[in-house]
């Protein structure tokens, strides 16, 4: 797949917009629609800047649900093969796709013990670790609290939105 240019971005209807870069935000094209008005955009920085700020400006009731809706990490969907394209690429570069049996127990139950304190599945944007620092994060960011631990979790998927559209746009 070929970059996309910043012009043909910015000559996209919002509906296009929205199909080009719709996938960086897991299951939620919206949230790109949303960007498109902030356009026309000058730099990959500047779009990358409207993506994340509507994902910050919605309100918490909507980040919430969107926070909710991603998948557990190494999770039983990722097993399955069931993910978003990207997501499925990430977490096989970080060898999350070829856990043990004893590492796939302990993702399950970082997992479990993460849903059940915070509400929502644990995010971090993979591509930026190993599977050891997934686990050192995990362990970590238990012993947040919960307003803390949302703030992470969005800072983490602006950090994801960033990473796939440097990969999808050409500067």
């Amino acid at each position: 797949m070929s970059a996309l240019t910043l012009e043909e971005i910015n000559r996209a209807s919002a509906d296009t917009f929205a199909s080009l870069l719709g996938e960086v935000f897991e299951g939620s094209p919206w949230f790109a629609r949303r960007a498109h008005r902030h356009g026309p955009f000058t730099s990959r920085a500047a779009l990358i800047c409207a993506m994340t700020r509507v994902l910050e400006e919605a309100p918490e009731e909507e980040q919430l649900a969107f926070i909710r809706a991603h998948p557990d990490l190494a999770g039983k969907a990722a097993r399955a093969r069931d993910l978003e394209p990207d997501s499925t690429r990430e977490q096989a570069n970080a060898g999350l796709d070829r856990l043990s049996e004893d590492d796939f127990t302990l993702f399950m139950d970082l997992n479990r013990r993460y849903r059940k304190k915070f509400g929502f599945p644990f995010i971090i944007a993979v591509r930026d670790h190993t599977l050891d620092s997934i686990i050192e994060a995990f362990r970590r960011r238990l012993g947040s609290d919960p307003q803390a631990e949302r703030a992470e979790a969005l800072a983490n998927v602006g950090r994801i939105v960033s990473l796939r559209i440097a990969q999808r746009v050409g500067e």
